[in-house]
């Protein structure tokens, strides 16, 4: 009956600390400098002490685990070695979300062989001083800004200060084992009946400069800023790299007419037919893998979505020859047939490039002139509508200045002429865009006019 007992006593004493530190809080709000203060005086300051009595609790808690720990005759190590001695008192530092605390417990020893120190585990104790609480605030707040940003945050929601090179590590560390994450949840594979839909795009990235390659980090320094604050007009040059994009997803087929994509002039609130959505999406980039290797990973997971080839896939890409080699030789490598389809958002833009040869900008009438083509495209006719911006750029007689976007727009629609089978594409319910567009005003949806 003597071990129960000392339990209690100890327990009972365990969160004096808190207990005292709570009387005070308590002791305050029923004084007169209390009673003087404005509701918001009165959240600064409570926030600033449910902080410090949290803390304490949290102190007080490690200290009861620490004096009911219990000691092992000897603890393995992973490579096998035992420690046999052990040593009370070993303490180490935490900082947490409500302040920092201490942690004291057994250190088993060995000589010449590191401590161990079962009790980090039973609490999970990361190997560096910062908390997981901090880790997820860090991980958060840098995933929606600047680093600068991330640490304003954080003081804001605890009261912590950490260093920016802290937040950056802990950043960092937190994305280490990213691939690992998302390889232990795959997606639920689709339905038989759902399209396998995959897609690739090249996005140039603004880079630091101690991320550029070598050749584009020596050219970027040789050039001069109009500004010293931001870069102007045509100065990001050499300041980039090429992220691979890469998607997969599953969509169940949803047939629509060309007038259900672009909404026909002063038919914009006719009903239109719903677009395919995507489900169970599955995303992959990188600035430091090729092409080649992001198709590969894309095709890797539809294969895991599709193993027998029995549904129907549909690879939408930006128009880059590169990318459609190597869709094409990774679908023949693996023997199944994926169908191209350029995304309708590419023609779009350059069908309004097209468009300011023959109209003033800012012109209302190129709209309808975009409309008008972009609805032809739709409905199997680009080669059509390239011979007719041709036609219409030599019968206005623009010099070449002026129609070298007329050009350059038939140019891509006869060079992609066999990707942008729209009829078959809408017939058989598939998407023709990463973006969402359809049923919807043109200008609205593209921003160029």
């Amino acid at each position: 009956m003597s071990a129960p007992a000392a339990v209690v006593t100890v327990a009972e004493t365990a969160f004096a600390a808190s207990r005292d530190r709570f009387d005070t809080v308590l002791g305050w709000l029923d004084g007169t400098e209390a009673a003087g203060l404005s509701h918001g005086e009165l959240e600064a300051r409570l926030q600033i002490d449910s902080r410090e009595l949290f803390c304490q609790l949290l102190q007080d808690h490690l200290d009861l685990r620490t004096l009911t720990e219990t000691r092992l005759a000897s603890v393995v190590a992973i490579d096998g070695t035992t420690r046999g001695t052990v040593e009370p008192g070993h303490t180490r530092g935490l900082a947490t979300v409500f302040g920092p605390v201490d942690v004291a417990r057994l250190a088993y020893r060995r000589r010449g062989h590191a401590n161990l120190h079962p009790a980090d585990a039973a609490l999970n104790l990361p190997v560096e001083r910062h908390s997981h609480g901090l880790r997820h605030l860090a991980a958060l707040e840098t995933a929606r800004g600047s680093y600068d940003g991330a640490v304003e945050a954080i003081g804001r929601a605890t009261g912590q200060q950490l260093g920016k090179r802290q937040v950056e590590g802990l950043a960092r560390s937190a994305a280490a084992d990213f691939d690992a994450f998302y390889t232990s949840r795959l997606r639920p594979v689709g339905e038989r009946c759902d399209v396998l839909v995959i897609s690739c795009d090249g996005k140039g990235v603004i880079m630091r400069p101690d991320a550029l390659r070598p050749a584009t980090r020596k050219a970027a320094e040789t050039t001069t800023n109009k500004l010293e604050t931001r870069l102007s007009k045509g100065e990001k040059r050499n300041r980039k790299r090429m992220a691979e994009v890469g998607a997969v997803y599953d969509a169940a087929p949803a047939p629509r007419s060309p007038d259900d994509v672009l909404s026909s002039s002063g038919e914009e609130d006719r009903p239109a037919a719903p677009a395919p959505v995507a489900k169970g999406k599955w995303l992959t980039a990188s600035v430091t893998d090729d092409a080649a290797t992001v198709v590969a990973q894309i095709f890797d997971e539809a294969d895991r979505r599709d193993p027998a080839h029995a549904r129907t896939w549909v690879a939408l890409v930006d128009g880059n020859n590169h990318q459609i080699d190597r869709i094409t030789a990774e679908a023949t490598a693996r023997g199944v047939k994926a169908t191209i389809v350029v995304d309708f958002v590419h023609v779009l833009e350059y069908l309004w490039r097209a468009a300011w040869s023959f109209h003033d900008e800012g012109d209302p009438a190129a709209e309808a002139w975009v409309r008008g083509k972009a609805t032809a495209v739709l409905a199997g006719g680009a080669q059509q509508v390239a011979t007719s911006i041709r036609r219409k750029a030599t019968r206005d007689d623009l010099d070449p200045p002026r129609r070298a976007n007329a050009d350059a727009c038939a140019k891509y629609l006869v060079n992609k002429a066999p990707y942008l089978d729209y009829t078959k594409a809408l017939e058989q319910g598939w998407p023709i865009a990463t973006g969402v567009i359809e049923g919807a005003d043109i200008s609205s949806k593209t921003g160029w006019t």
